[in-house]
């Protein structure tokens, strides 16, 4: 186990590596990170200044050395658009991300965990006939979208929960759903195929044949086998829902990470932008790493490499 885990620590190390080089190299396609910065109207002498301000003006080399020596201790510089460190403000904006994605996920799993296991337990049945539907529907309705058409009914028309912001507990539910709803729809199609997979392997004939109950059946055998690519799953969407929540938190004002991207983005604010990236991805390591060691524990044939 300890080999296994230190195998994927290692190619998260390496990973993490490739994106602190393209994050330094993205603010320097063009060659001049200041034109990408400065405003246009900023004059010659401003310009100058400002390369020689932020370090522009030092070979490539010892750009790229201090910005791994600041990454190191989460050192990206101040934001230039707030004149304040940048980390700070992204961990500031860290618990609404969270909120909105825990809670994402909390109704993509509670909805579609059960409702691919009935599927996968009843095919053709009335009620997979209606799973499917609506994984097929989560999977295939744009998000933004959907986002537009929830606000103009439930919070103009209905009144049922505020259209934008954080300020009580029913304002996050529309964009939760939202976020959720591809994620849910996923989760029922991998839950059914997995289960009906699952059903015609010999094993699972072997223990109806010994006169098992259909619920041990189900709970011992079926579902377990059923957690090792839901696991995976899980832990990938997760991911994406911290990540790829831009335009969720942008249209809902959530007041999260993804929102403070697309705004720093628009103010030019690449220093608060290189903050934001890089810590999403460590984010994104860390619980890929925890989701290869949950699926290790599960199936052990994993880490043994069988």
């Amino acid at each position: 186990m300890s080999r296994y885990f230190l195998s994927k620590l290692g190619q998260s190390v390496l990973l993490l590596f490739g994106v602190l080089l393209l994050v330094f190299a993205m603010v320097r396609v063009t060659g001049d990170p200041a034109t990408l910065m400065m405003s246009r109207e900023a004059s010659p002498e401003d310009m100058e200044e400002f390369r020689e301000r932020m370090g522009f003006n030092d070979p490539l080399l010892v750009q790229f050395g201090r910005f791994m020596s600041g990454a190191v201790v989460g050192d990206f510089g101040d934001s230039l658009h707030f004149k304040t460190p940048a980390m700070p403000m992204v961990l500031e904006r860290l618990p609404a991300t969270l909120q909105l994605a825990i809670t994402a996920l909390f109704f993509a799993v509670v909805i579609g965990v059960p409702l691919g296991l009935v599927s996968g337990f009843n095919p053709g049945s009335f009620i997979d006939n209606i799973a499917r539907g609506l994984a097929l529907l989560g999977q295939s309705v744009p998000n933004f979208w959907l986002a537009l058409i929830m606000i103009l009914y439930f919070a103009v028309q209905l009144r049922w929960f505020p259209s934008f912001g954080r300020d009580e507990w029913k304002s996050v539910i529309m964009p939760a759903f939202v976020l959720g709803l591809p994620v849910m729809g996923q989760i029922v199609r991998m839950t059914r195929s997995s289960v009906l997979e699952i059903r015609g392997e010999d094993f699972i004939r072997t223990a109806r044949s010994k006169g098992l109950e259909r619920r041990t059946i189900y709970t011992r055998h079926v579902f377990r086998n059923v957690a090792i690519p839901l696991v995976s799953v899980i832990g990938v969407q997760f991911g994406y829902m911290l990540g790829g929540s831009i335009y969720i938190e942008a249209i809902f004002a959530w007041p999260g990470m993804g929102q403070l991207l697309e705004q720093s983005i628009g103010w030019r604010d690449f220093p608060l932008v290189q903050a934001l990236a890089v810590f999403t991805a460590v984010v994104v390591l860390a619980l890929n790493l925890v989701t290869d060691m949950a699926y290790a524990l599960i199936d052990p044939r994993i880490r043994y490499g069988k």
